[in-house]
């Protein structure tokens, strides 16, 4: 009989928890929902506690975290509601939990998911941020407290199931010649590079295979979701940056393949559902029904390749010199994104001054080591202040007032 896990889902009301969700769902009696955390989204929180019955919900906001306990209370509901990171730590590392979906966009789900590894959980990762900020400092703590890791992102459990079985970070010693991480190309991967200019945010949003949410959508759009992935597969597979290499495949059938030193090549097909790499985490070593369709490949029919460009996506090529630098410098790239995404999101940037901002915080930072969590942190707190610096300057020379969007800022200006 399998046994019954008990999970804990930090981010589960963005789309990988609301995916984890409808898994587990589909196989009553096999997990235990014990907590689950969100930001503010109260509304999608109520309702899936209503429906999973979890003694514990965290709101990261406190306001939040007391509108839901109401609700929750006139319902006849006994989820105790805490808030705050100390509390999405309490339940990511709670003694009767032994999976801990990590699945908090940004650099907030790091705390969370470093407690979980230092509390010996089984984690399912689809924070991107632990990997790219701290992949130093998380792969030591992971070994230190043997803890598990199962890599949720389409790509990186792609590369998982093409590995072999007891892979042990050996890719010359496991025959491996290199990673090949697929890309879709995102939205804009033909149109004429004048127009990227005007792009609006709903359009950077308009993925054209994956459902997912805006921040990584408009990541996707600009490649530097791609970029933070080969920044994570460097760390989950101890590759090197030479032996990764992007292959930008439309289609989004193949999520990513290994190539062997004998010429196989290794590939993990499926559709674009994140169902399919949670099912296999959540299952693991065993598989179970996910709710995925069966790919059909007469109608897939064709699958196409390409070599992505540099000049259409210089953010991939940032993410490379910054994990070739290390130190700090992955944790700077990431908050300058984070920073920079935010304020295009808002109006206030246009599409193409994202990697301008973010080249001009990287040149403008000092690279330093950074070997514990807070020297991460440091880093972080320290690139967003200087991201909103070249904010506020760049946007006053533009336009001379505060707020406006700066039109004229682009990539090469």
């Amino acid at each position: 009989m399998t046994k019954t896990r008990h999970l804990t889902i930090l981010g589960s009301t963005g789309s990988i928890g609301e995916s984890t969700l409808d898994v587990v769902a589909r196989h009553p009696g096999r997990y235990q929902v014990v907590a689950l955390t969100a930001d503010r989204n109260v509304e999608k929180m109520f309702e899936q506690c209503i429906q999973f019955h979890p003694p514990y919900a965290v709101m990261l906001d406190a306001q939040s975290a007391e509108q839901l306990e109401d609700r929750l209370h006139a319902a006849g509901l006994d989820t105790r509601v805490l808030s705050g990171i100390e509390s999405l730590e309490k339940v990511a590392s709670l003694p009767e939990i032994d999976t801990v979906m990590a699945a908090i966009v940004g650099a907030a789900g790091i705390r969370p998911t470093l407690a979980a590894a230092r509390t010996g959980k089984h984690i399912l990762l689809a924070n991107k941020e632990t990997l790219v900020m701290a992949g130093r400092v998380f792969m030591d703590t992971l070994r230190q407290h043997h803890a598990t890791l199962l890599p949720i992102d389409s790509e990186h459990n792609a590369i998982f199931q093409s590995l072999p079985q007891h892979f042990n970070g050996d890719l010359a010693g496991s025959g491996v010649r290199r990673i090949l991480l697929t890309a879709s190309g995102g939205p804009f991967r033909t149109v004429d590079l004048k127009i990227l200019e005007t792009v609006t945010p709903e359009q950077a949003c308009a993925h054209p295979n994956w459902v997912m949410g805006r921040k990584i959508s408009v990541d996707s759009a600009t490649m530097m979701n791609k970029g933070l992935e080969v920044i994570e597969a460097h760390w989950l597979f101890n590759a090197e940056p030479e032996k990764i290499q992007v292959v930008i495949h439309p289609q989004s059938v193949i999520h990513s393949m290994v190539e062997y030193i004998d010429g196989s090549v290794l590939a993990q097909l499926g559709n674009p559902d994140m169902r399919t790499p949670i099912a296999h985490a959540l299952s693991y070593p065993e598989r179970m029904e996910s709710g995925v369709q069966s790919l059909d490949m007469f109608k897939v029919a064709r699958l196409d390749f390409e070599s992505p460009d540099f000049k259409r996506f210089p953010c991939l090529r940032l993410a490379y010199e910054a994990l070739a630098a290390g130190g700090n410098m992955p944790a700077v790239l990431n908050a300058a994104n984070e920073v920079a995404v935010e304020v295009f999101l808002a109006g206030r940037i246009p599409f193409t001054a994202i990697p301008v901002m973010i080249e001009d915080v990287m040149k403008s930072t000092e690279r330093r080591d950074v070997p514990d969590l807070e020297g991460v942190l440091l880093a972080d707190l320290q690139a967003r202040a200087t991201a909103r610096e070249w904010l506020a300057c760049n946007i006053r020379q533009s336009t001379g007032q505060p707020g406006k969007p700066a039109s004229s800022l682009s990539a090469g200006q």
